[in-house]
């Protein structure tokens, strides 16, 4: 997983005060130890990233950006 995905959820768990990866896993049904390896294969799958996101309360969104236009896909 990049270390840029990574910040991110890490931010959004902030946000919702979720206090540690540990207390992610427990919200996500799984334990500690699998929601380490899933950050540390760095190779989460959309599934994974969709789970994550449902734990901490928000959607799970992919958008393309087009900065000439300032459309968004």
């Amino acid at each position: 997983m990049s270390e840029r995905l990574l910040k991110y959820i890490h931010m959004v768990m902030l946000q919702k005060d979720i206090k540690s990866d540990a207390e992610l896993a427990r919200r996500m049904g799984v334990s500690p130890q699998t929601l380490a390896g899933k950050f540390g294969r760095n190779n989460l799958k959309e599934s994974d990233i969709e789970a994550i996101a449902e734990a901490m309360g928000v959607e799970f969104r992919i958008v393309f950006f087009d900065p000439d236009t300032g459309k968004e896909y």
